[in-house]
């Protein structure tokens, strides 16, 4: 039997344009031959949809498009993703998966291991299944789960869904699992190890089908695939576009061996979810072109590369505004990216606006040596500027800062802060180097001055970004171990980093916490990004 496993990028509440999507691609499996075609989790109302679930209304469009499914279907069987509806104490709403066959429902599984953690919230919306699905087509048993349900690990979680369905009275012949799986750098070898290990421990196949595309500042990667019973991937759908990946149980079911080859996930795989996660934010919300400021520095050198790569050069506007303190390096440097690029190119002095803060506050201020203040107004002037050219010709600003400098404050809140969509906020700055060295890789599109020239803000003669900050090869590592790894700090200190050190970088998180609740929305490629998956406090008194 040959089975489409298709990933489908959808907006979140669109029914009408969500149900075409679906029915289109049913039409695709009908003509390449298929008999069952399986979408992914929440096809119909896109994942997640977070409050909307408490709107009356939501739920009854979403019940009108799964009955239009219905009853259009014909000459396949289809499973999708969608809301099933509870009376009862607990919660209204299952998340579930139905089995459409012949214009009827013919079976559903419910999601049974509701996640919690990091960017899910389930238990606030959905009720957990209690029980393990198997349902039978074309003389084949399937075993059907949805998306958390096959990374059940004991630590988490008490009942282990797959139990249930391998000791049942039906051994399935194949798994399947239908999910919305948000992508981090990392993901891809974590999935294929969970489903290797899960495809084994049972002696069965498993057909896999992801979501796609940005939604808000998550990506769903797609990179739907089957994996054989001994583990091994044979076969995987395209990763962070739409696509069908058709397979016949006669090639991976019983003996069927995979071609050996695993899913790489490298920095290649980031550029994509980064281009992916811009484009889907600006059109998703209505926004064809883009404004950022371009320093002539790494970070909104990748930025700029990431936004036209995303919208196309013609729809980037960037815009160099020297200060006294910026060289003409860095000028220089952004317009040649700016060519290179093929996109727009401006610049603006600020000097004047400098002065003329400077004489507003310069009763207030007499007697007082320059600081940070100064500094600070200098980001002001220039995320006042950007955001003016973002009213004025309808364009959203991306904004600059990466992972690192969030991480510990080195950004000024209302300057480059400033911005509707922060596009490398969870990458840190090793990471910066890595994609600039990925995008240079054919030839020469950021100019190596940007590259090699060591990192600073420019806002102060002789300024470098290691006069505040310690190497960031050093920072990036225990940014890592503790925030993504949860090491305390004399773990990390017990790794041959300065005790001092260490305390004094953790103490710049805790203490910046309330510039990242302010910080525009960014995109989430590492396993714990600041925003809605990691929530903090901004008032405690807790010292390590």
């Amino acid at each position: 039997m040959k089975i489409a496993l298709v990933q489908t990028n959808p907006i979140i509440g669109a029914f009408e344009r969500n149900f075409r999507q679906v029915a289109a691609w049913i039409d695709k499996a009908k003509q390449a031959g298929c008999e069952l075609a399986i979408f992914p989790e929440l096809t119909l109302c896109g994942y997640p949809p977070q409050d909307l679930l408490e709107r009356a209304a939501f739920i009854e469009a979403h019940d009108r498009a799964l009955a239009d499914l219905i009853k259009g279907l014909d000459g396949i069987a289809c499973i999708v993703g969608a809301l099933e509806r509870r009376e009862g104490p607990g919660k209204p709403l299952y998340n579930a998966a139905w089995v459409i066959e012949r214009n009827k429902i013919v079976c559903r599984a419910r999601k049974q291991l509701l996640p919690t953690y990091d960017v899910f919230d389930e238990t606030r919306y959905f009720e957990p299944g209690d029980t393990s699905t198997v349902f039978s087509l074309q003389g084949l048993h399937y075993g059907l789960t949805i998306c958390e349900d096959i990374w059940w690990n004991s630590a988490a979680y008490h009942a282990n869904p797959m139990a249930g369905m391998v000791v049942g009275p039906v051994v399935p012949d194949c798994l399947i699992n239908i999910s919305a799986s948000p992508y981090y750098h990392g993901k891809l070898q974590a999935r294929q190890q969970v489903f290797g290990q899960v495809c084994r421990q049972n002696n069965v196949p498993l057909l896999y089908a992801n979501q796609v595309g940005g939604q808000d500042g998550l990506i769903f990667d797609g990179h739907s695939m089957a994996m054989t019973p001994a583990g091994t991937l044979h076969k995987a759908a395209a990763g962070f576009i739409e696509d069908m990946l058709v397979v016949d149980s006669d090639q991976w079911h019983g003996t069927g061996t995979g071609t050996g080859e695993r899913l790489q996930d490298s920095v290649a795989e980031v550029e994509k979810a980064l281009v992916l996660g811009v484009r889907d934010y600006l059109h998703k919300t209505g926004h064809t072109k883009a404004v950022l400021g371009l320093s002539g520095g790494i970070d909104s050198a990748v930025t700029a590369v990431i936004g036209c790569k995303a919208l196309g050069p013609e729809n980037v506007l960037c815009v160099a505004m020297p200060s006294p303190y910026t060289s003409r390096q860095s000028v220089d440097d952004a317009q040649q990216l700016a060519r290179n690029l093929g996109c727009d190119f401006d610049i603006i002095e600020i000097a004047a606006a400098m002065d003329a803060y400077q004489t507003a506050l310069g009763p207030l201020f007499a007697g007082m040596a320059e600081d940070t203040t100064e500094q600070n107004i200098q980001a002001r002037i220039r995320g006042n500027l950007l955001m003016a050219l973002s009213n004025k010709f309808n364009r959203l600003l991306l904004s600059t800062g990466n992972k690192s400098e969030m991480a510990v404050g080195y950004c000024t809140l209302y300057g480059d802060m400033s911005g509707g969509l922060a596009v490398i906020a969870d990458v840190p700055k090793g990471m910066v180097y890595a994609l600039a060295r990925l995008i240079n890789r054919e030839r020469e599109i950021i100019p190596e001055p940007i590259i090699v020239r060591p990192p600073t803000a420019e806002l102060k003669p002789n300024q470098f970004d290691q006069d505040d900050l310690p190497p960031y090869e050093l920072l990036d590592a225990v940014l890592h171990a503790y925030l993504e790894e949860h090491q305390s700090i004399a773990d990390i200190a017990a790794g041959g980093v300065d005790v001092r050190l260490v305390r004094d970088i953790v103490r710049r998180i805790k203490l910046n916490e309330y510039k990242r609740k302010q910080a525009p929305l960014g995109i989430k490629v590492t396993s714990k990004a600041f925003g809605p998956g990691r929530r903090y406090p901004l008032v405690q008194g807790f010292v390590e």
